[in-house]
């Protein structure tokens, strides 16, 4: 028995669209039964209005209702030609998410924006509802009625206060659009926004007008006073006049609305209804900082292609996330790469993509877009190699956009196209690539000096299979910790905290390989699956349970990913390790000389913080023995990466300003003592960035070499 297929969006769109013009009009229907009595204090609903002209209202509100939907039905065949993405299940994170929308909060982190958009959305709400009261009054029968009478005192003077928040918001929306407007909104704007802010502000304005005549016209009774702005504007009108300036008024305030219904769909006026919606389907049970999964490459014969390179190679939601853009920009803001000259934009990445699969679909683009497409649904026809490949996975546009848009993703996706299936990769990655493949570890070192970091110390650090057959935790080091100069320095200081605190710890030694992030973040999915199953292997076969890693790439690897290939374990990052040691006492403080208390700033890493929202446990450490923390302007989930990530770190960086010189700068900006990291490639882009800047007197050091002074 074969399944019933489910309804498409554009299916569900147009019934909905249809029941809502039927709705409209049995509303009009109804509106006629209930006799219409004579309030002292209250007003006659459709006063003034010809009977044809309020049917004419409900039978075009109806129509346009539809129309309304029946063009969002049509953008739908965009995002269904779309791949599969299960978006099912969390509901109580989706409500909440939703919920988190629609109140704003995920707007007003942006001060100056969220103030505007607040203005506009909670006086435009109240207003409707307003405008539902009143027709919810209007089809009750006489003994139900309830718009008058000091009710309806109070109703008057709150829907004066919305329009006065409404309208002030547009007023905003005016002044930072055409007035004083940042490079993003400038850089963006364009004649629909005009349109859009005309609209809006015509709904406002007519509707306080309508008030204004409809108060002369009723001889401006004493309770009037209660809509404050509508009967001082009375006083524009004659009263012989006020019936037809009240009826010409009225019909423009309806034709505004209906407008703005038409623009819903067709602007991008219809993230009002596409960003709720995208935060709704926001939760996933894949991990933030994980990859999308793919199936095993070493396995599988009937791959024909591998990433993104065509539209219909995209997941529906992403691209859904196109039309819930509202183009604001913030995510082009915090990106390092754009930040310092890279051709990289977020913002672009999510449009262009958008024009892409809209061309494919026959649709017009999410935001009006003047490119020529061929219409074969390449998104490289629009998206550049060095665009790709300019990205850090740092995650900052993906945290702050405040629509839940996934464009890392998309990003890594096209990266896996290019470099398997193309070839088309920065050639400095090849070496990279190879040294992965053949010596297990992008630094192309020998697996035989891998533990050689150990013989700085005065204790034997154990391997796990070799000198003992059981850990409670394995120790994996990291290509970074084994073989790298300056981080084989936080190794021995790891080595000593653990060793002193008694736990009970081993490391692999030569088995231990590169975890892969390196070459899975640059798009070679076949290497990472290569070296993710031979650890995956060599963990099962030790029966390991508990990792502890000093790398962040790897915490986030071991931790998020390993768990698409069967290997899941319990991964602590060593900031975890040493915040939760420094809680039981089980090692010291480090010591303070001559009692003076360091200034230390503390560096985010990307993968630690905006990839596993670990931010209290480095700071905790840093801060022991009472050193003060101080905090750069950019801290915390809008951290700016040090840009290493993405594999960047085995990139040559040609164009523009570099990313570490600029958080470098930054970090010396504070004027600290110190510079603490917790991830290895932090560490080397940081101390290279001061180093460049001719600060050698600023230290940078990892947070585990600052808690070995303790020792």
């Amino acid at each position: 028995m074969s399944t019933p297929r489910r309804p498409t969006s554009s299916q569900v769109l147009e019934a909905t669209g249809v029941l809502l013009a039927l709705g409209t009009l049995a509303l009009g229907v109804l509106g006629t039964l209930p006799e219409e009595p004579h309030f002292e204090v209250g007003r006659e609903v459709f006063g003034n209005i010809p009977d044809p002209a309020v049917l004419l209202f409900y039978v075009g509100t109806g129509a346009f209702l539809w129309l309304t939907l029946h063009l969002f039905a049509q953008r739908a065949a965009s995002w269904q030609q779309g791949g599969e993405d299960s978006r099912s299940g969390r509901w109580e994170a989706r409500l909440r998410r939703l919920y988190e929308g629609l109140t704003m909060r995920t707007v007003v982190r942006d001060a100056r924006a969220g103030v505007m958009h607040s203005m506009i959305y909670y006086g435009f709400v109240v207003l409707f509802l307003g405008t539902a009261t009143l027709e919810l009054d209007h089809l009750a029968p006489s003994s139900l009625k309830f718009l008058h009478g000091n009710f309806y005192l109070g109703y008057s003077a709150a829907l004066d206060l919305a329009a006065i928040v409404y309208l002030g918001g547009l007023g905003l929306a005016v002044i930072g659009r055409y007035v004083v407007p940042t490079w993003r909104i400038r850089s963006k704007t364009k004649p629909q926004d005009a349109l859009i802010l005309t609209v809006l502000i015509l709904i406002g304005v007519t509707g306080l007008l309508v008030e204004g005549a409809r108060i002369s016209l009723a001889g401006r009774p004493d309770h009037e006073v209660w809509s404050f702005l509508g009967y001082p504007i009375s006083y524009l009108f004659a009263q012989a006049d006020a019936g037809d300036w009240h009826r010409f008024l009225w019909t423009i305030h309806v034709v505004s609305f209906v407008a703005f219904l038409v623009a819903l769909p067709l602007t991008k006026l219809r993230h009002l209804a596409t960003s709720p919606a995208n935060l709704f389907l926001s939760a996933r049970e894949r991990p933030k900082g994980a990859m999308r999964p793919m199936p095993n490459l070493l396995e599988a014969e009937d791959i024909e292609s591998i990433g993104v390179s065509v539209a219909t190679d995209l997941t529906w939601k992403q691209i859904f996330d196109t039309e819930a853009c509202t183009v604001c920009g913030r995510c082009t803001s915090v990106c390092p790469a754009n930040i310092t000259g890279k051709p990289l934009d977020p913002r672009e990445m999510v449009l262009k993509s958008g024009e892409v699969a809209a061309s494919l679909a026959g649709v017009a683009a999410p935001v009006g877009s003047n490119a020529v497409l061929e219409g074969a649904g390449s998104l490289f026809d629009r998206i550049g190699t060095d665009e790709v490949f300019a990205c850090t996975t740092c995650r900052a546009c993906d945290e702050i956009c405040p629509v839940d848009i996934e464009i890392v993703d998309r990003i890594l996706d096209m990266r896996r196209y290019l470099t398997l299936m193309e070839s088309d990769f920065p050639t400095e990655l090849g070496k990279a690539f190879v040294a992965m493949e053949n010596q297990s570890n992008p630094w192309g070192m020998s697996q035989q000096a891998r533990a050689d970091w150990t013989s700085e110390l005065d204790f034997d650090v154990p391997v796990l299979g070799q000198d003992k057959d059981t850990a409670e935790y394995l120790w994996f080091v990291g290509c970074a910790g084994s073989f790298d100069d300056r981080n084989t320095a936080v190794s021995v200081a790891l080595a000593r905290l653990m060793h002193r605190s008694g736990i009970d710890f081993a490391i692999l030694g030569q088995r231990e390989m590169c975890n892969g992030d390196a070459a899975r973040r640059s798009g070679n999915e076949f290497v990472f699956q290569q070296l993710a199953l031979q650890n995956i292997a060599t963990f099962e076969e030790l029966g390991v349970k508990k990792i502890i890693t000093q790398c962040a790439h790897c915490f986030n690897t071991l931790g998020n990913e390993y768990r698409q290939f069967g290997g899941e374990y319990e991964v602590v990052h060593h900031s975890q390790l040493l915040a939760e040691l420094l809680a039981q006492g089980r090692i010291d403080e480090p010591r303070k000389e001559n009692g003076e208390v360091k200034k230390i700033a503390y560096h985010d890493a990307c993968y630690l913080g905006r990839h596993n929202d670990v931010y209290l446990a480095p700071r905790r450490v840093v801060g022991a023995s009472g050193n003060t923390v101080v905090e750069m302007e950019r801290h915390g989930t809008r951290s700016l990466c040090c840009g290493a990530g993405g594999a960047r770190f085995w990139m040559e960086e040609k164009t523009g300003k570099k990313v570490n010189v600029e958080r470098a700068e930054e970090a010396l900006g504070t004027e600290a003592d110190e510079i603490a990291v917790a991830c290895p490639f932090c560490f080397v882009m940081l101390d290279d960035g001061v180093k460049e800047l001719g600060r050698d007197d600023v230290p940078v050091r990892d947070i585990a070499m600052i808690l070995a002074d303790g020792l």
